[in-house]
């Protein structure tokens, strides 16, 4: 007999094809074990191979001439457009994000940021900012889009009125928004914003990698251009560099040619881990923001901490917010510690066992790292201020139990001379 994929038994080339019975669709676990298993790609194996070939060949030049003519994933062409490797995992990252018609993966999540400004903006724009945005998308505001001509000005995410204001005084091309945001957590109102930026005329693009598609549907929520660094949750095992931006067909469009002509490219081996950490995402994020939440919870209990910057609690000024408009979180959380000594976070960080000193974040390890938010803050006043250490977690799959019993043993350190 034949041997046939389950895809093929069933008809299907992606979970996002078919809905559940209620028409809600399928649970975030399902669809991320399916999507992008097509089976042109796949075959009889569950997953694609790993095609690696910088060079296609074509049967004939009529078909090169087609294959020029196409420009479109799963049309061979030359490597640097890619190969099923990573047309699958664009396919995946397209049929979990509601709304998209397309992927485009890039080396790493800023390069990412920088493809999203770049197919957007064009000398003589201006760019709001939020704020609370990651840092090398803050960097790329002064530094690369000010070099090309494009101006920017930073905006309070929390201050609706007042973004509204800027928007009037300087008609944007397009904002720029991180919910919750680097840092400091806090959760802006994203369907408020990208309403008064689309009223203007405004592209409005979010840095999405915290909660990722299953945890906010950023596109559903008035956004044009999703980005996500993949090198976090998607990928979770800390071992490659990747980003990703999704949109509708305009805009994906437009994404896939300035990405073309700057010559942005995965490796498909490192594709190939990104997919595989998409299939057990959901499980990894459900786990890690548990337990988040419940550290969270006991950090606020401890007299050590002044302030705890985390979403999932009840008592945090977004948490309404993310109730509202997300479906999940992140293990990623800050706090402030009850000290004006700035080295007081540092003594902290090396007194911690299960906790690894280093940047990034969403893998399968606990990371910490000292943090200083005032220095990253332009017009947001209460962050600007706060001039307390403070530290940021990164909670993996440990037992929240030893992660605990380790902040316990380390949190004294901050008091020692």
């Amino acid at each position: 007999m034949e041997r046939r994929s389950r895809h093929a038994q069933s008809g299907r080339t992606g979970v996002s094809e078919r809905e559940g019975s209620d028409g809600s669709g399928f649970g975030p676990a399902t669809r991320a074990a399916g999507a992008g298993r097509h089976e042109e790609w796949t075959g009889p194996a569950v997953n694609p191979p790993v095609w690696r070939a910088s060079t296609h060949i074509f049967a004939n030049d009529a078909e090169r001439r087609a294959a020029l003519a196409s420009n479109a994933d799963g049309t061979f062409f030359y490597g640097r457009r890619g190969a099923p490797t990573q047309w699958a995992l664009a396919a995946a990252l397209t049929e979990i994000e509601r709304g998209a018609d397309g992927t485009v993966l890039y080396p790493s999540g800023v390069a990412a940021i920088a493809g999203c400004m770049l197919a957007v903006l064009k000398p003589g724009n201006h760019l709001l900012m939020t704020d609370n945005a990651y840092d090398p998308s803050r960097s790329m505001a002064a530094g690369l889009l000010d070099r090309t001509g494009v101006s920017h000005s930073f905006f309070d995410p929390l201050d609706l009125p007042a973004f509204e204001a800027l928007v009037a005084q300087h008609g944007p091309r397009a904002v720029w928004l991180e919910s919750p945001g680097s840092l400091t957590m806090e959760v802006c109102d994203v369907p408020a914003l990208a309403a008064i930026a689309r009223e203007a005329g405004a592209v409005t693009m979010i840095d999405n990698t915290w909660a990722g598609p299953q945890g906010f549907a950023a596109l559903d929520h008035g956004c044009d251009i999703v980005m996500m660094s993949l090198s976090k949750h998607v990928g979770g095992h800390s071992d490659l560099m990747m980003g990703s931006a999704s949109a509708g067909e305009r805009w994906h469009r437009a994404l896939r040619r300035t990405a073309q002509q700057l010559g942005q490219v995965v490796s498909p081996d490192d594709a190939a881990l990104a997919a595989r950490g998409l299939r057990t995402m959901p499980l990894r994020l459900s786990r890690s923001m548990q337990s988040a939440r419940r550290i969270a919870q006991w950090l606020t209990e401890q007299d050590e901490i002044a302030a705890v910057m985390c979403p999932l609690l009840e008592g945090d000024p977004g948490h309404a917010l993310w109730q509202r408009d997300f479906t999940g979180g992140c293990g990623l959380f800050s706090f402030v510690l009850d000290s004006e000594d700035p080295r007081a976070s540092g003594r902290v960080v090396d007194a911690l066992d299960h906790f690894g000193i280093g940047y990034s974040w969403g893998g399968f390890e606990s990371l910490a790292l000292p943090i200083e938010p005032h220095r990253h803050r332009a017009v947001m006043d209460a962050a600007k201020r706060d001039t307390r250490p403070a530290i940021r977690l990164s909670i993996g799959l440990e037992d929240a139990d030893d992660l605990i019993a380790d902040l316990a043993q380390a949190l004294p350190a901050m008091r020692q001379a």
